[in-house]
Protein backbone atom coordinates (compact mmCIF):
# COMPACT_ATOMS: atom_id res chain seq x y z
CA UNK A 1 0.00 0.00 0.00
CA UNK A 2 1.69 3.27 -0.83
CA UNK A 3 1.79 5.88 1.19
CA UNK A 4 -1.11 8.84 0.65
CA UNK A 5 0.88 12.04 -0.91
CA UNK A 6 -2.25 14.67 -1.26
CA UNK A 7 -4.35 16.06 1.61
CA UNK A 8 -7.23 14.22 -0.26
CA UNK A 9 -5.77 10.97 0.27
CA UNK A 10 -5.01 11.70 3.72
CA UNK A 11 -8.27 12.70 4.71
CA UNK A 12 -9.98 9.49 3.69
CA UNK A 13 -11.32 7.23 5.81
CA UNK A 14 -13.13 7.64 9.25
CA UNK A 15 -12.02 9.80 12.02
CA UNK A 16 -13.35 10.07 15.79
CA UNK A 17 -13.78 13.41 17.90
CA UNK A 18 -10.72 13.54 20.62
CA UNK A 19 -11.11 17.72 21.58
CA UNK A 20 -13.04 20.21 20.45
CA UNK A 21 -11.98 23.51 21.44
CA UNK A 22 -13.33 27.41 20.79
CA UNK A 23 -10.20 30.37 21.85
CA UNK A 24 -11.61 33.46 22.43
CA UNK A 25 -9.94 35.86 19.81
CA UNK A 26 -10.27 38.88 22.54
CA UNK A 27 -9.68 37.45 25.92
CA UNK A 28 -7.80 33.72 24.67
CA UNK A 29 -9.99 31.71 27.33
CA UNK A 30 -10.80 28.81 26.44
CA UNK A 31 -14.40 26.41 25.92
CA UNK A 32 -15.11 23.23 25.53
CA UNK A 33 -18.59 23.59 23.66
CA UNK A 34 -19.91 20.13 23.92
CA UNK A 35 -17.56 19.09 26.80
CA UNK A 36 -13.95 18.27 27.57
CA UNK A 37 -14.38 14.49 26.00
CA UNK A 38 -17.14 15.37 23.23
CA UNK A 39 -17.94 11.93 21.02
CA UNK A 40 -17.89 12.39 16.68
CA UNK A 41 -17.19 10.82 13.95
CA UNK A 42 -15.91 12.76 10.14
CA UNK A 43 -15.99 10.51 7.10
CA UNK A 44 -14.58 11.17 3.99
CA UNK A 45 -14.99 8.94 0.67
CA UNK A 46 -12.96 8.49 -2.24
CA UNK A 47 -16.18 9.72 -4.07
CA UNK A 48 -15.81 13.40 -2.77
CA UNK A 49 -18.73 12.82 0.15
CA UNK A 50 -18.14 13.94 3.62
CA UNK A 51 -20.51 13.34 6.98
CA UNK A 52 -19.52 15.07 10.51
CA UNK A 53 -21.76 14.07 13.60
CA UNK A 54 -20.57 15.49 16.70
CA UNK A 55 -22.25 15.70 20.31
CA UNK A 56 -21.62 15.98 24.33
CA UNK A 57 -21.13 12.65 25.56
CA UNK A 58 -23.62 13.68 28.93
CA UNK A 59 -26.62 14.15 26.80
CA UNK A 60 -29.80 13.64 28.14
CA UNK A 61 -32.56 11.42 26.55
CA UNK A 62 -36.02 12.39 26.18
CA UNK A 63 -38.74 11.73 28.85
CA UNK A 64 -40.78 9.85 26.32
CA UNK A 65 -38.93 7.42 23.54
CA UNK A 66 -41.07 9.70 20.53
CA UNK A 67 -38.07 11.87 18.50
CA UNK A 68 -41.07 14.06 17.61
CA UNK A 69 -42.84 14.45 20.72
CA UNK A 70 -40.40 15.42 23.19
CA UNK A 71 -40.87 18.87 25.56
CA UNK A 72 -39.78 22.23 24.04
CA UNK A 73 -37.01 21.94 27.27
CA UNK A 74 -35.68 18.52 25.51
CA UNK A 75 -35.57 20.08 22.50
CA UNK A 76 -33.49 22.83 22.85
CA UNK A 77 -31.35 20.75 25.36
CA UNK A 78 -30.82 18.14 22.31
CA UNK A 79 -30.10 20.95 19.65
CA UNK A 80 -27.13 23.07 21.88
CA UNK A 81 -25.39 19.36 22.48
CA UNK A 82 -25.13 18.08 18.94
CA UNK A 83 -23.90 19.28 15.35
CA UNK A 84 -24.17 17.32 12.05
CA UNK A 85 -23.42 18.25 8.51
CA UNK A 86 -23.22 16.21 5.33
CA UNK A 87 -22.52 16.65 1.58
CA UNK A 88 -19.06 17.11 -0.85
CA UNK A 89 -15.71 18.04 -0.06
CA UNK A 90 -12.94 19.93 -1.83
CA UNK A 91 -9.06 20.37 -1.06
CA UNK A 92 -7.07 23.11 -2.17
CA UNK A 93 -3.51 22.06 -1.34
CA UNK A 94 -1.63 24.58 -1.82
CA UNK A 95 -3.48 26.30 0.91
CA UNK A 96 -4.25 23.35 3.24
CA UNK A 97 -7.91 23.99 3.33
CA UNK A 98 -10.86 21.15 3.05
CA UNK A 99 -13.93 23.01 2.13
CA UNK A 100 -17.11 20.89 3.56
CA UNK A 101 -20.15 22.02 0.83
CA UNK A 102 -23.60 21.35 2.93
CA UNK A 103 -26.14 19.54 1.38
CA UNK A 104 -27.79 18.84 4.65
CA UNK A 105 -27.33 20.26 7.78
CA UNK A 106 -28.77 20.02 11.53
CA UNK A 107 -27.73 23.73 12.02
CA UNK A 108 -30.12 25.61 9.03
CA UNK A 109 -27.91 28.48 8.31
CA UNK A 110 -24.95 25.94 7.02
CA UNK A 111 -27.91 24.06 4.54
CA UNK A 112 -26.15 25.06 1.04
CA UNK A 113 -23.53 27.05 2.46
CA UNK A 114 -19.33 25.96 2.46
CA UNK A 115 -17.40 25.33 5.87
CA UNK A 116 -13.88 26.09 5.56
CA UNK A 117 -11.53 24.46 7.68
CA UNK A 118 -7.47 24.69 7.67
CA UNK A 119 -6.65 21.06 7.49
CA UNK A 120 -3.02 19.82 9.53
CA UNK A 121 -2.20 16.08 10.12
CA UNK A 122 0.11 14.96 12.92
CA UNK A 123 1.44 11.72 12.38
CA UNK A 124 -0.62 9.05 10.14
CA UNK A 125 -3.28 9.24 12.67
CA UNK A 126 -4.15 12.79 13.89
CA UNK A 127 -5.99 15.45 12.36
CA UNK A 128 -6.32 18.88 13.16
CA UNK A 129 -9.19 21.03 11.36
CA UNK A 130 -9.88 24.64 12.43
CA UNK A 131 -11.33 27.79 11.22
CA UNK A 132 -9.48 29.81 8.72
CA UNK A 133 -10.61 33.04 10.61
CA UNK A 134 -12.50 33.81 13.77
CA UNK A 135 -16.54 33.24 14.03
CA UNK A 136 -19.30 33.93 16.24
CA UNK A 137 -19.61 30.93 18.51
CA UNK A 138 -22.22 31.33 21.89
CA UNK A 139 -22.33 35.42 21.13
CA UNK A 140 -18.37 36.19 20.97
CA UNK A 141 -15.44 35.63 18.07
CA UNK A 142 -13.59 32.45 18.24
CA UNK A 143 -11.31 30.34 16.60
CA UNK A 144 -12.57 26.56 16.29
CA UNK A 145 -10.11 23.47 16.47
CA UNK A 146 -11.38 20.14 16.44
CA UNK A 147 -8.60 17.31 16.79
CA UNK A 148 -9.40 14.22 15.35
CA UNK A 149 -7.65 10.44 15.49
CA UNK A 150 -7.81 8.17 12.67
CA UNK A 151 -10.80 5.55 13.59
CA UNK A 152 -9.92 1.80 14.24
CA UNK A 153 -11.81 -0.95 12.90
CA UNK A 154 -13.21 -3.39 15.46
CA UNK A 155 -13.21 -6.28 12.39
Amino acid sequence: MSTPSTIREQLLGAWTLAEYVETEVNSCSVHHPLGESPLGIIMYTADGYMSAQLQRRDRVPFAGNDMFRGEASEYLAAGSTYLAYSGRFTVDEAAHVVSHHADVSFFPNWFGQTVTRVAKFEGDDSLILATERPQRFNGTMKIARLRWQRAISNR
